[in-house]
C-alpha cells in the first residue's frame, strides 16, 4: 500500500507539469505538493517495513485491495480541494471515487470552468482505475511475490480469474503494455481528427478506462465531429473486450478468439441493440448515417459503462430508451475495463436456463454448459447466481438511499443501476444533461462505497459485512 501511495502520487506529476506550463498556479501547487508529500511518506513507510514478512492470505488480500482503493480515492481528492476546484471534501471524494472506479458520475455542472490540469487529472483517474491500480502495483514493482495472484484475483473482474502467462507480474505487465499501446493509438487518432493534444490525451484516458469524464459540458457531443465519434466508438468497443484476447491476437491464436463465447455474445448484443436504436431514432435525424452514428455511439457507451454522450437519449422515443435501459444491467466483458454484471455472467445464466428447459423434456438427460467450446464447471454457475443476487440487493439498497434525494422512482432506480454498475449517467434527475450535484452529503458517501464495491466485483467490499470474515 505504501508503494501504491507513491505510484498514484507520481501520476500527479503529469497534470502538475501541465498546470505549470499553462500558468495554473493553484492547481500546480496542489498537484506537486500532494505528490511530493505522498511520495516521501510512501517511501518512508516502505523502507521502514520492507524487512518484515507475513503470509498474504485470502483475508488479508481483500483488506489490502479494499484499503488500496479507498486510499487512492482519498489521495486523488486532495488536489480538487487544495486547488479550490471542488472546495467540498465530500464532493471531491465523490469525484475521485467516480474517477478511479471508472463510473464517470460527476458533481460538476460546469467542467469547462475547471482548470485544464484538473480536468486532465479527472480523466487520468479513469485510466489508472481502468486496468486497476493494484494490477499496476503488481506489474511495476513485483515486491509482493507469491501473493500477487491473490491481489489480482481480489481486484480483477469476471467469474473466473486466470493468468495468461506463468508469472502474474508478467501477466500484469503485458496487459498494461497493451493498455498503453491502445491509449497512444487513440490519442494519435483523436489528434488527427482535430482535438488538441490535451483533449486527445485526456479523452483517451477516459475512453480506455471506460470512465466517461470529459473536459466539455456536452461531453463528446460538444465536438460535433463524425470522425471523433467513430474513433471513440471503436476504442470504447475495444475497451469492453477481455484484454487477454488482445494478447491472444498478438500470439496469433485466432481460433481461441473466434471460439470465445463471451466475445461472440458481446458483438451480437452491440450489433442488435445498435440496429434497433438506429431504426427507431432515424426519423429524428437528417440521414440514416447520422442515426447510425448516434445510435451505435450511445449503445457502445452504455454497455461498456463508459457513459459518454453525443445526444440526450432521454429525449429519444420510448423503444430506444428501453434498449439503453436494458444495457445498464449488462456491462462489458470480464477482464475488460468495463463495469456492470459482465456479458459472460449473462451467457452462463442463459445457458443454464436452456438446460433447465431441456431437463423438463428429458428428466434423465445429462447436460453441461459449454463456454469457449469446453465444459464449464458447475460451481461457476452457483458463483454467478450468488453474484447476481448480491448485485441486485446492492442496487435495491442504493435505490432506497437515492430515493430520499430524488423526486421520482425511476431516477432513484437508475441511480442504483448506474452507481453499482459504474455506468455514470442515468435517466430522469441524473440523465446525461444533469449531474449528481443534487444529492446531499450522506447519500454521496454511500454512493462512494457502492461504486468501489461495483468496481471490485462486490465481494471485496461486501466481505467485511460477513461475520465469518472476522472469525479465525
Amino acid at each position: 500500500m505504501s508503494v501504491l501511495l507513491a505510484i498514484v502520487a507520481a501520476t500527479m506529476l503529469l497534470p502538475g507539469a501541465v498546470a505549470l506550463i499553462l500558468g495554473e498556479t493553484g492547481a500546480a501547487v496542489s498537484f506537486l505538493g500532494t505528490a511530493g508529500v505522498s511520495i516521501v511518506l510512501g517511501l518512508a513507510i516502505w523502507f521502514a517495513l520492507r524487512k518484515y514478512t507475513f503470509k498474504l492470505t485470502a483475508r488479508t488480500s481483500f483488506v489490502a485491495v479494499a484499503f488500496s482503493w479507498i486510499m487512492a480515492s482519498i489521495l486523488g481528492a486532495v488536489p480538487f480541494v487544495v486547488s479550490g476546484a471542488i472546495p467540498s471534501f465530500t464532493d471531491a471524494l465523490f469525484e475521485s471515487v467516480s474517477g478511479f472506479t471508472t463510473t464517470g458520475a460527476t458533481i460538476c455542472s460546469n467542467v469547462e470552468a475547471l482548470p485544464r490540469s484538473i480536468n486532465l487529472w479527472r480523466m487520468e483517474t479513469h485510466w489508472l482505475g481502468g486496468m486497476g491500480i493494484v494490477a499496476l502495483t503488481v506489474a511495476l514493482l513485483p515486491l509482493i511475490g507469491v501473493g500477487g495472484f491473490q491481489l489480482i484475483k481480489a481486484e480483477t473482474t469476471g467469474p473466473e480469474k486466470g493468468k495468461i502467462t506463468p508469472k502474474i507480474t508478467m501477466t500484469a505487465k503485458i496487459l498494461w503494455f497493451i493498455y498503453l499501446g491502445l491509449t497512444i493509438l487513440e490519442t494519435i487518432a483523436l489528434r488527427i481528427a482535430g482535438m488538441d493534444f490535451l483533449d486527445a490525451l485526456g479523452h483517451s484516458f477516459s475512453t480506455l478506462g471506460t470512465g466517461g469524464f470529459s473536459s466539455r459540458n456536452s461531453s463528446i457531443g460538444a465536438y460535433n465531429s463524425a470522425a471523433v465519434d467513430v474513433i471513440i466508438t471503436v476504442f470504447m468497443f475495444l475497451s469492453g473486450i477481455n484484454f487477454s484476447l488482445f494478447f491472444m491476437l498478438l500470439k496469433g491464436k485466432f481460433g481461441e478468439i473466434r471460439e470465445n463465447s463471451e466475445l461472440r455474445a458481446y458483438i451480437w448484443i452491440v450489433f442488435i441493440a445498435g440496429l434497433v436504436v438506429t431504426f427507431t431514432i432515424s426519423p429524428l435525424y437528417d440521414s440514416f448515417a447520422d442515426a447510425l452514428r448516434y445510435a451505435f455511439f450511445q449503445v457502445v457507451s452504455i454497455i461498456t459503462t463508459t457513459g459518454y454522450g453525443t445526444a440526450d437519449y432521454t429525449m429519444w422515443p420510448v423503444v430506444p430508451q428501453f434498449v439503453i435501459f436494458l444495457l445498464f444491467g449488462i456491462g462489458g466483458c470480464s477482464g475488460s475495463t468495463g463495469g456492470g454484471v459482465k456479458v459472460v455472467r449473462w451467457v452462463i445464466m442463459g445457458k443454464q436456463a436452456r438446460i433447465e428447459a431441456k431437463k423438463m423434456l428429458h428428466p434423465h438427460g445429462v447436460f453441461d454448459i459449454r463456454l469457449n467450446r469446453t465444459s464449464c464447471r458447475k460451481d461457476v454457475v452457483f458463483s454467478v447466481a450468488g453474484f447476481l443476487w448480491v448485485y441486485l440487493i446492492l442496487v435495491i439498497i442504493t435505490t432506497f438511499v437515492a430515493a430520499f434525494d430524488t423526486q421520482d422512482l425511476f431516477s432513484a432506480l437508475t441511480t442504483g443501476l448506474t452507481v453499482v454498475g459504474n455506468v455514470g449517467p442515468g435517466f430522469g434527475a441524473i440523465g446525461p444533461a444533469n449531474n449528481f450535484g443534487l444529492f446531499s452529503s450522506l447519500p454521496k458517501y454511500w454512493f462512494c462505497f457502492a461504486m468501489i464495491a461495483g468496481r471490485l466485483e462486490l465481494y471485496t467490499m461486501i466481505m467485511f459485512f460477513f461475520p465469518d470474515f472476522w472469525k479465525n
